[in-house]
């Protein structure tokens, strides 16, 4: 089988197209970069849901922990406390073990019989695990970049009569997000990265369907050779972390294109006709 013929037969399988049988011997480098890579659209989808969703979380959590009222600020404060105080593996576990115990006929309500035995599948259950704690994480950066707004910035707000949520909206938000998108790249990039626990969590792959290293470890498991696969899979966490950090180096551009500093200045032709 050349190369081009693997591509076309592994290419899209761990989402069930292509190929249904992994290949048992003779393994080439080709093979292990196309179902290393075919894995890899399952770690992308974890870290891209995950960060979409916890976004909108976080900024209501933010929100809630810098609020004067208690019933507010706790729950906020605790949650983001359990959720960064406590290791990520140990959610997964946790959680699995949680959903597992839930009835498998499932949970009647108001009636209507609502399915559960989804929940403990990777795609739903770890979704669900990575989208909390990426939220709680986040949520302590916006909270910080609230903190850190400038007084004077408010105080014109306060001048103009800019109050309640439009002064949120026009003034708060943006320069929250403008003082904390360095801090939330660095999160957007270690959730990614994190998406591998997903593997040696308890939340089964669907018939041999599963993220990057889970193929990873069958070749090493084959070849008795890890030292192939595992940098195959650095590889490719090494470009998709270029890519997080242009694509939000660039929403940092646009989010600071305000800024003196950021302005291009154009090039003005001065002669000097009377010296």
């Amino acid at each position: 089988m050349s190369c081009w013929e693997t591509v076309s037969a592994y290419a899209f399988r761990s989402l069930g197209y292509g190929e249904r049988l992994l290949p048992r011997s003779d393994f080439t480098l080709c093979q292990q970069f196309t179902l290393i890579g075919s894995g890899l659209i399952w770690n992308i989808y974890f870290g891209l849901i995950a960060l979409t969703f916890g976004f909108f979380l976080a900024n209501a959590i933010a929100m809630a922990k810098a609020a004067s009222n208690p019933w507010l600020r706790k729950p906020a404060e605790w949650f983001i406390f359990v959720f960064r105080g406590s290791p990520l593996f140990i959610q997964f576990f946790l959680a699995y073990e949680a959903f597992v115990l839930l009835p498998r006929a499932g949970i009647e309500i108001f009636g209507l019989t609502v399915q559960t035995s989804w929940v403990t599948k990777a795609w739903a259950g770890a979704l669900f695990v990575l989208f909390l704690n990426t939220a709680a994480y986040s949520a302590e950066i916006f909270h910080g970049a609230l903190r850190s707004i400038p007084k004077g910035d408010l105080e014109a707000a306060d001048a103009y009569g800019i109050s309640g949520w439009s002064r949120y909206r026009r003034i708060q938000w943006p320069t929250m997000l403008r003082l904390a998108w360095p801090a939330y790249t660095n999160e957007a990039i270690f959730l990614f990265h994190s998406t591998t626990l997903v593997y040696f969590s308890g939340f089964p792959a669907f018939q041999q369907r599963g993220d990057a290293l889970y193929y990873a470890n069958y070749f090493a498991d084959k070849t008795f050779n890890p030292f192939i696969p595992y940098p195959i899979v650095a590889v490719y966490f090494v470009i998709l972390t270029l890519l997080l950090t242009w694509v939000f180096g660039m929403i940092n551009k646009r989010l600071n294109r305000h800024l003196p500093s950021n302005m291009s200045r154009k090039i003005r032709l001065r002669p000097q006709l009377i010296r």
